[in-house]
């Protein structure tokens, strides 16, 4: 029995529309939840949530754009032919099996194509699958990870306003260095040698890795450097603000990000073995990050440390840029971009091979292959969202300079309208200097007489001038009429007098 491709020439019309109008349901219902999503976001005035939308958005065209390309360049592609040996090098499987017809061209050559057909197809599977594996952790990563931090983080702000607060935190209470429970925290037999602080950094992470004296003294700091003294300034709302700007930079996949995932999938064949060690680069990433943020906190409670033995109210630490790894607190944002993307990969390409070719597939013959790329992709979401991700969000900022998300939406709409009044009275002023000259010329005569040349101006010193238009030939007329009836009037009252 032959089987035989069957074309939309032997399909019912019927059969067809149905699944148009299928598809077309489906895309009109996603449009529809993403534009409501859009219009909750900016009643809400979270800008910068918006633009995370708007990048995924722009992601879905971006993959609607490959999508299109793989199938319009599929025979063109695939009737590129290389030498067999070639094509038997870096495979992904020691023994593939290759079901897959052959090109007719390459086949006449004794060649193989550069990518078959099927090979283009699935690979569109692979971008499609990657693509809503990063989305779906970077959104559990930000949003269920930092749901409860937030909250506690709220109460912890809330307190800030007791009585109780301020009495303790009272800046005419003078207290030595080690009688305050942040100093008592960070201060150890450790604390001054390195090899033996950053263990204990790399412990204590997964332990309270932001304890309440922690975020009172970070937050104090903060408004200490940037604020004036005793302000009432919202830094939990300020915190929550920054991370969704760095959710709508992290949800982005951008070109180094593309050209990463290339190389992943390059690192996929046989011959390297990456899944013993593949699998384990986030969880090392996230792990070094993570220490990195304690051993933050840490030295700056030292630099404090070594300038004062007294504190006044509450411990004080000075932000700056050079705690940080080149003094770039950026760089931490773009290295939790890469454990992301890097961890989505992994389950993404573990679902990818699961769906397309089975749960024992060449892919994964082994178990501890299985057990380690689940394992590992469980363990880097978890380890991010509820250990490193709340450590991050208050560590990066204690940098030097304070982010634009400082101000509230309401007040950065308030201070643009305020800058383009303030431009449009400079250039209104500006105009008025540039004409000034031209006017004071006849600040000292003015002309009566009539003339049919320029109309007269008029300079009363002050802002305003009054310009005549032109008079037309009948008014001058008139207008010598009655002067003339008015002299002659006069020269007889005179004679008569």
């Amino acid at each position: 029995m032959t089987s035989s491709v069957i074309t939309l020439e032997s399909t019912p019309t019927w059969a067809v529309a149905a699944v148009v109008f299928f598809l077309i349901s489906i895309s009109i219902c996603i449009e529809h939840l993403l534009h409501l999503l859009a219009k909750y976001f900016n009643k809400n005035r979270r800008k910068y949530l918006i633009q995370a939308l708007d990048k995924i958005k722009s992601e879905l065209l971006q993959l609607g754009f490959i999508s299109l390309l793989l199938t319009v360049g599929e025979k063109p592609i695939a009737n590129i032919c290389i030498p067999k040996s070639i094509g038997e090098t870096f495979l992904p499987c020691s023994d593939p099996s290759n079901d897959s017809p052959e090109e007719a061209k390459c086949e006449e050559q004794g060649m193989v194509s550069l990518l078959s057909r099927q090979g283009m197809k699935e690979l569109q599977y692979l971008i499609f699958v990657l693509a809503f594996f990063h989305s779906l952790s970077c959104i559990l990563t930000f949003g269920l990870g930092m749901a409860k931090q937030m909250r506690k983080w709220k109460s912890w702000e809330a307190e800030t306003r007791t009585l109780e607060y301020q009495f303790s935190n009272d800046p005419r209470r003078f207290l030595l260095i080690h009688q305050t429970t942040f100093a008592r925290r960070h201060l150890r037999f450790w604390s001054e040698h390195r090899f033996l602080r950053w263990p204990a950094c790399f412990l204590r992470q997964f332990y309270a890795s932001v304890s309440k004296v922690d975020y009172f003294t970070l937050r104090h700091g903060f408004i200490t450097a940037h604020f004036s003294e005793g302000s009432t300034f919202d830094f939990q709302k300020y915190i929550k603000r920054t991370l969704e700007k760095d959710f709508g930079v992290v949800v982005g996949i951008s070109l180094w990000v593309w050209i990463l995932s290339m190389l992943f999938i390059f690192l996929n064949a046989h011959d390297f073995y990456n899944y013993l060690w593949l699998p384990f680069i986030p969880l090392l990433m996230l792990l070094l990050v993570g220490t990195q943020l304690q051993g933050i906190i840490s030295r700056m409670c030292l630099e404090s440390q070594e300038k004062s033995q007294v504190v006044r109210g509450t411990f004080l630490v000075r932000p700056s840029d050079h705690f940080f790894w080149f003094g770039w607190p950026k760089l931490l944002l773009h290295l939790m971009h890469f454990i992301l993307f890097q961890n989505s990969f992994q389950l993404a390409f573990f679902t990818w091979t699961w769906y397309k070719f089975g749960f024992r597939s060449c892919f994964h013959r082994k178990t501890e292959d299985i057990v380690i790329r689940l394992a590992m992709g469980v363990l880097v979401q978890v380890l991010c969202g509820y250990v490193t991700l709340p450590l991050y969000a208050l560590v990066t900022q204690m940098g030097t300079s304070m982010k634009k998300v400082i101000f509230p939406e309401k007040v950065v709409e308030g201070l643009k309208r305020w800058r383009a009044n303030a431009r449009r009275n400079i250039a209104l002023k500006n105009n008025y200097t540039s004409a000034r000259p031209s006017l004071d010329n006849n600040t000292t005569s003015i002309n009566t007489s009539p003339s049919f040349g320029a109309s007269p101006s008029f300079n009363l010193n002050t802002p305003h001038c009054v310009k005549f238009d032109q008079p037309s030939s009948s008014e001058y007329l008139a207008f010598g009429v009655k002067d003339e009836g008015k002299a002659n009037s006069t020269n007889r009252e005179t004679k008569d007098s």
